[in-house]
C-alpha cells in the first residue's frame, strides 16, 4: 500500500518512531478514479487510527488533508491558513461497577454497561451522581406545538430518569407529524436536549432497529471511547447529566419490574392524547469521568472566483470517524473508509477539476473538510455559527458522505425534494448524465438530520441530497458483485476498510453530478430559494 508523507511536526505529535513514517505519492497525472482510490486508501490506513478528533491521530490527519489540498492547487480558506479551530470537550464516562441497578416493586434489574445499556455524560464534571432517582415514561419525549404534541405536559421530570421511544409518532401513523418522514423531533440529539430543558437527571432512549434505522452495535461503537461536544463556558451543565440508550429487551425488564405492561404503554404513546406517567422505579447512577478540553479543526480550502468572488458555493465532507474502540474479530481500528475517507477524496477530485477548468468560475468555490460529524455534526454546526464566509452570500452546500463501492445507475434518488429551487439543478444535471430522477419522501431513518448538510439547512443555506439509485446499468453484474462482497453491513464497524475490489464507477458518477450542479451555481449568479412552508425559508430571508 502506498502511504502518506506526514510532516515532522505531526510525527512528533504522535510520538511515532521514524520507521513508522508513511510515504506518499503525488496526485499529479492521476486519472480521477486513481486519485479517488488513492486518497481514500491512504486516509483510511491504520496509520491514522480511525481519525477521531482531539486524539493523537488528529494532527497527522489534518496535516494530510492540508497537503492534499495544496497538491491539487487550492488556496487557504481560513484566512492565511487552512484551519478553522473548533473547540471541543471530550468526556470518557466510567460508570461505577459497569452496571446500572434499577429497583421496582416487582424486583431489581441490573443493566450491564455495553450489553444492556450505553450511557454517558457530556458535562465537564469529574464526578457525577444521581441518587435514588425516579423513572418516568415520556412516550417519544417530544414537545411539538405545531403538531399538537407535548409528552411533557402535566408532569414534572426534574431530577428524574426519563425513558422514551426512538423516532417520532409519524413512523407508526401516517396521519401524525410528517408520517414516515422523520422530523427533527425524532432524532436523539433533540430528545436529549429537550430532556435537559425539562430538568431530567438522565434520558434513556429505547433502541429499536427499525425506527432507529441501525442496530445496537452502532449505538455501542459510537460511544466506545470519549464522547465529544462543542466547548461550552458552562462545562455543558445545561445538558442532561446522563444520556443513553437501552436495548428493547432491557426496557421490557424495566417495565416488568415496575409492574406495568410495556406493550400497552408503547401502544398508548403512539396515539394523540398520550399522558406520560411515573414508572415506579428508582436508580442510583454514579460515574467518574475523564475530561479533555481540546481544539479540533475544520480544514478549508478555496478556489477564488472572478466577477462574483464574494459569493460562495460550498462542498463539504467530514474527515473524522470513530477512532480506536471495541475490538470486533480482533480489529479495534474503525478506519472509516467509505464513511468518510471517500468524501474527503471527493473534495480533492472536485478541487482538481475546478482548478483545471480553462476559465475559473465566477463564484468562489469552498472545499470544507469538517470535524466531529460522528459526534453530532459538531464541525459543521460550529462553522455555521462562526462562518468563514457569509452564509447569506453562500448559494448552496453540497455535502458528500459515504461514497464507496457503488456501481453506475440509470437513475438517482433525490431525497427531501420540493424544499428548494436546487431541485431544478439536480434534474437538469442528471438529464445531462442520461439519468432519471426518483423523488424520495421516505425519511423514516432521519437521514436528513444525520449528515453535515443539516446545520447549513438549519442556518438557511439551501442543500442538495442526491445519490445513485437502484437501477444499475448492468443489473446482473451488480447483483453478482453484491452477493460476493457484502455479507453484512460495515456501517460504523472496523470492517469499513478500503478494498481494491470496490467498484467506484457509481460514486464517481455521483461526484460528477455534484460537480455539474456546483459549476452551474458558480456561474449563473442565482441564489436558490426555499419554497413556502419550509421551516428554513424564514431563516434565509431574515
Amino acid at each position: 500500500m502506498k502511504r502518506v508523507l506526514i510532516t515532522s511536526a505531526a510525527i512528533l505529535a504522535l510520538n511515532l518512531p521514524l520507521w513508522a513514517q508513511p510515504t506518499f505519492v503525488s496526485l499529479k497525472g492521476m486519472d480521477d478514479e486513481t486519485l479517488f482510490r488513492t486518497v481514500t486508501r491512504e486516509l483510511s490506513d491504520d496509520f491514522f487510527g480511525g481519525r477521531k478528533p482531539i486524539t493523537s491521530y488528529e494532527a497527522p490527519t489534518i496535516d494530510y488533508i492540508v497537503q492534499r489540498f495544496k497538491d491539487v492547487g487550492l488556496e487557504p480558506g481560513a484566512g492565511e491558513g487552512f484551519l478553522q479551530k473548533v473547540p471541543l470537550i471530550g468526556v470518557e464516562t466510567r460508570i461505577k461497577n459497569n452496571e446500572v441497578a434499577v429497583t421496582g416493586k416487582k424486583g431489581t434489574v441490573k443493566l450491564r454497561y455495553w450489553d444492556d445499556i450505553v450511557i454517558w455524560t457530556l458535562r465537564a464534571e469529574e464526578k457525577i451522581k444521581i441518587n435514588k432517582a425516579d423513572f418516568v415514561f415520556v412516550g417519544f419525549g417530544i414537545r411539538a406545538p405545531e403538531y399538537g404534541w407535548d409528552d411533557y405536559a402535566g408532569i414534572d421530570v426534574k431530577g428524574k430518569v426519563v425513558v422514551m421511544l426512538v423516532n417520532d409518532p409519524g413512523f407508526y401513523d401516517d396521519n401524525l407529524f410528517r408520517g414516515k418522514n422523520m422530523t427533527w423531533y425524532g432524532r436523539w440529539p433533540y430528545k436529549f436536549e429537550e430532556a435537559g430543558k425539562q430538568g431530567a437527571a438522565a434520558a434513556l432512549i429505547i433502541h429499536d432497529t427499525a425506527p432507529a434505522s441501525y442496530g445496537w452495535s452502532v449505538v455501542q461503537n459510537s460511544r466506545a471511547t470519549s464522547s465529544l461536544s462543542l466547548f461550552s463556558e458552562s462545562g455543558n451543565r445545561e445538558l442532561v447529566p446522563y444520556q443513553g440508550w437501552i436495548t428493547g429487551e432491557s426496557a421490557q425488564k424495566l417495565f416488568d419490574a415496575a409492574g406495568v405492561s410495556m406493550d400497552e404503554s408503547v401502544s398508548a404513546a403512539k396515539k394523540r392524547g398520550f399522558k406520560s406517567f411515573p414508572l415506579n422505579l428508582k436508580t442510583t447512577i454514579e460515574s467518574i469521568n475523564k475530561i479533555e478540553v481540546g481544539e479540533s479543526a475544520n480544514v478549508a480550502a478555496i478556489l477564488p472566483g472572478t466577477s462574483l468572488k464574494d459569493e460562495y458555493v460550498i462542498y463539504s465532507a467530514h474527515w473524522d470517524h470513530l477512532g480506536i474502540g471495541q475490538p470486533v474479530a480482533g480489529d479495534s481500528i474503525y478506519n472509516g473508509a467509505s464513511d468518510n475517507a471517500t468524501g474527503v477524496a471527493a473534495l480533492m477530485l472536485l478541487g482538481r477539476r475546478f482548478k483545471e477548468l480553462p476559465q475559473r468560475p465566477e463564484r468562489t468555490i469552498v472545499f470544507l473538510a469538517v470535524t466531529a460529524e460522528e459526534s453530532g455534526l459538531l464541525g459543521s454546526e460550529y462553522y455555521t455559527q462562526h462562518p468563514l464566509f457569509p452564509l447569506k452570500k453562500t448559494a448552496v452546500c453540497l455535502n458528500m458522505d459515504n461514497y464507496g463501492d457503488n456501481m453506475t445507475t440509470t437513475d438517482l434518488i433525490l431525497s427531501a425534494p420540493d424544499q428548494s429551487e436546487t431541485d431544478r439543478y439536480v434534474f437538469e444535471t442528471a438529464a445531462a448524465q442520461g439519468r432519471t430522477v426518483t423523488l424520495s419522501n421516505d425519511n423514516s431513518g432521519g437521514g436528513y438530520y444525520r449528515s453535515d448538510h443539516f446545520p447549513f439547512a438549519k442556518a438557511g443555506v439551501p442543500v442538495v441530497l442526491a445519490k445513485g439509485g437502484f437501477f444499475y446499468v448492468d443489473p446482473q453484474a451488480a447483483k453478482e458483485h453484491q452477493q460476493k462482497y457484502y455479507p453484512s453491513s460495515t456501517y460504523h464497524q472496523p470492517t469499513d476498510e478500503y478494498h481494491e475490489w470496490w467498484n467506484v464507477s457509481g460514486s464517481l458518477q455521483d461526484i460528477y453530478l455534484f460537480f455539474g450542479i456546483g459549476l452551474r451555481l458558480a456561474n449563473d449568479g442565482y441564489f436558490p430559494k426555499w419554497y413556502d412552508g419550509v421551516e428554513f425559508k424564514a431563516v434565509r430571508e431574515k
